[in-house]
């Protein structure tokens, strides 16, 4: 068992503390939190919480810390717990730019310390399910994927919606959509289009629009929105060979698999106002309907992963390429977005 301390008691902050409490790979041996009464309400669970940041730093029994903060303090904080010889796992995005991941990165290497991010989404049951029929090739080659989440609330009321935190849906889901498509499609990537939406919140991005084009002609379509009352599908894939859908990430993938074209026996149906042979439906002798049972997933493989790294037993599962991948990415959209153009990667 490893000695965990988590820095921020907040919302993740809070959900990490949890989940080590149940875990089978590290102890959670304190918080610490500059808020006096998040120290306190640590304390009134039962939870250790030390009164300085430099008290966890110097505290030699710790072998890990999780950083759970306002993502522009992420860069000093990850930087002085692996200077300290801590391993460190920080929340999503990592950071702001590719500059500041960089000088983390260059932390880690020099203390010679496992250093990720926390990309908990990957064990989401509906990007699982995307990924393991894209693998399967049970609907041929996938030419393009789309990944959505909606919602209608805005921006939460904290430093999520102001700039000098490093708010905004791009920085706060759009990293781990953009995440769970490149884990899915691997291919370089050619150019980034994006288009940032400010429904609610002028400061940051309240929702996104981001078209990913890969040097294979695939591409890939990621939105995020906070200002939708009716939600779209949480994924859509197209293969040469049939369709899934995943309508919301509660429910079972659908897939749809062509069988049979047969073009030439089409007969056209009346909608609407007219006839069309071109949008007439399929039917069971064409293709086959079937839904994918949920994969299982179990979220603490990622402390489980993390551990082994620390061991040495095991590569970390969020690797610093990736992370840097996706940093670049986020970059590369917020670029596309100033200029109103397709940016080449």
């Amino acid at each position: 068992m490893k000695n965990l301390v988590v820095i921020g008691y907040g919302g993740m902050g809070g959900w990490h503390c949890q989940h080590a409490l149940e875990s089978d790979v590290v102890r959670l041996a304190g918080i610490y939190d500059i808020k006096k009464e998040r120290a306190e309400l640590a304390e009134s669970r039962g939870i250790h919480a030390y009164s300085s940041f430099e008290e966890v730093l110097s505290d030699k029994s710790i072998d890990l810390v999780t950083v759970a903060i306002p993502n522009d303090q992420h860069r000093e904080i990850v930087i002085k717990a692996l200077e300290a010889g801590k391993n460190v796992i920080c929340e999503k995005p990592v950071t702001l730019s590719s500059t500041d991941l960089q000088a983390m990165i260059d932390a880690a290497n020099k203390a010679g310390k496992v250093f990720s991010v926390h990309q908990n989404r990957r064990w989401d049951v509906d990007f699982l399910a995307m990924k393991q029929l894209y693998n399967s090739g049970d609907i041929g080659d996938v030419f393009n994927i789309e990944s959505r989440i909606h919602g209608s609330r805005g921006i939460p009321s904290d430093w999520r919606g102001m700039k000098e935190y490093g708010g905004g849906m791009v920085y706060d889901w759009g990293i781990h959509l953009i995440d769970q498509i490149l884990q899915i499609i691997t291919d370089p990537i050619s150019t980034v289009f994006c288009r940032l939406d400010n429904i609610t919140n002028k400061d940051v991005d309240d929702g996104f629009k981001l078209e990913l084009m890969f040097e294979s002609g695939k591409r890939a379509y990621i939105e995020v929105g906070t200002y939708n009352f009716i939600q779209m599908p949480r994924f859509y894939m197209q293969g040469m060979q049939g369709t899934a859908l995943i309508s919301d990430w509660r429910e079972k993938c659908k897939v749809t698999k062509c069988k049979h074209w047969h073009e030439s026996e089409v007969v056209p149906v009346e909608t609407a106002a007219g006839l069309t042979k071109t949008m007439a439906p399929r039917d069971s002798i064409t293709v086959d309907e079937y839904e994918l049972e949920r994969p299982h997933s179990d979220v603490h493989d990622y402390y489980r992963n993390f551990v082994k790294a620390i061991d040495g037993v095991e590569t970390q599962l969020v690797t610093h390429e990736q992370m840097m991948l996706d940093m670049k990415v986020m970059e590369a959209a917020f670029k596309s977005a100033e200029l109103n153009q397709v940016i080449k990667f």
